[in-house]
């Protein structure tokens, strides 16, 4: 084995950097194990020598290893209408080698991660204010905050770009290793919901992440709640499933009646008629209980109100 492996040279644009070209060249990176040399430059004479050259030079031709999107015309689009930028296009061809593979992980960080960058890089809106004067933080935020502001005289910004795509990389890797962990959750909870007696309740025996259930159920016509054990000392926990991946509206709160008591009110017992019920939630999409069949219990009950 070759230990004096040369370095992979990377070839972007000089100057201010986005979340693109951060999140191209971790990509890259992770894919020659770190092994690289990141040269930032808009002279036309470097790009010859690089074996990736992305963000820059104008040209999109995948077999050369050039990943540009801002010449006329730019470089596609997905299925969904959002357009590649850099990031997307280096991800589109070498991402699923980070996935090892797997074509549902790859496609899972195109759409949680890969498509909103691109969009930011491309000027494309697909987010949409609801509140005044409040600001959208997105994750590619924690990486350009390092970006030198206006007074700050002293700082290689080529330094702050090499810095910021290491932090990418290892951001970049544990999305991927989630995203592994999503995928396999989210099959489990399928398989619960096609083995359900009534596809309005599913249970489950994980406790996964909130987003993971709430985005599959949604998904579906049927389910309306969802029982799994709970993160914290109450062992099990009932939550309304959202109307829809992009809304936090129930499909059906809890009865107004049992909103807003805690600590195991005698009310909120009495109103329920389960004993080991603690604590409704105030907008009615989360009810706590200390057992399984309580937790069946106040779902069945939940769904005659």
């Amino acid at each position: 084995m070759n230990l004096f492996k040369r370095k992979k040279i990377l070839v972007t644009h000089n100057g201010t950097f986005h979340a693109d070209d951060i999140f191209a060249c971790a990509t890259l990176s992770i894919l020659n194990n770190g092994n690289i040399k990141v040269i930032r430059t808009r002279d036309p004479k470097i790009f010859e020598n690089g074996d990736y050259v992305f963000d820059v030079g104008g040209v999109y031709n995948p077999e050369k290893n050039r990943f540009d999107h801002h010449q006329k015309g730019g470089a596609g689009v997905r299925e969904n209408g959002v357009p590649y930028a850099s990031f997307g296009l280096v991800w589109k061809h070498f991402g699923i080698k980070l996935c090892d593979e797997d074509k549902e992980v790859w496609q899972l960080i195109d759409k949680k991660i890969v498509a909103h960058i691109d969009c930011i890089d491309n000027g494309v809106d697909f987010l949409e204010i609801k509140f005044k004067d409040v600001f959208c933080f997105s994750g590619d935020q924690n990486f350009l905050i390092y970006l030198p502001t206006w007074d700050e005289k002293n700082k290689d910004i080529d330094k702050v770009f090499i810095e910021q795509v290491k932090k990418a990389s290892l951001f970049l890797k544990r999305e991927i290793e989630v995203a592994r962990s999503d995928t396999k959750g989210k099959n489990i909870i399928l398989d619960n919901y096609k083995n359900a007696e009534d596809k309005r309740v599913v249970i489950v025996e994980k406790d996964f992440s909130r987003y993971l259930y709430q985005k599959t159920l949604s998904e579906l016509i049927d389910p309306v709640y969802i029982i799994l054990p709970s993160d914290t000392a109450v062992a099990w926990k009932v939550e309304a499933i959202i109307k829809n991946p992009s809304t936090l509206e129930s499909r059906k709160p809890f009865p107004e009646s049992w909103r807003g008591m805690f600590n195991g009110d005698q009310k909120l017992k009495d109103l329920t008629g389960v004993s080991d019920t603690v604590f409704c939630h105030r907008s009615g999409f989360l009810i706590t209980v200390k057992s399984k069949q309580g937790a069946i219990a106040l779902a069945k009950k939940a769904l005659e109100n």
